[in-house]
């Protein structure tokens, strides 16, 4: 797992969704939706962040829930995306 400061989609997930609180089950294949951490109003926000950060256009980012399901899901999403956004 990831500590603090070398992951930016960890620490935003911890920082926004999480309030800072220990984030010690948080590993990489957690379950961000099915646990409700991040909900769908989350996944707006979680969608503008990432599109923000990497600048990847929202209409190259999927909207279903699945795409978000684990960090581990997040940054393939965003390894493979990021690159071309460029």
């Amino acid at each position: 797992m990831s500590t603090a400061g070398t992951d930016p989609i960890r620490d935003y997930i911890v920082q926004d969704f999480l309030s800072g609180e220990d984030a010690e089950d948080l590993t990489d294949d957690f379950d961000l939706i099915e646990s409700t951490v991040v909900n769908s109003l989350g996944l707006v926000r979680l969608i503008s962040w990432i599109s923000e950060t990497y600048g990847i256009p929202v209409d190259d980012i999927p909207l279903e829930p699945a795409a978000y399901r684990t960090l581990a899901d997040i940054r393939r999403f965003v390894d493979e995306a990021a690159p071309a956004a460029v």
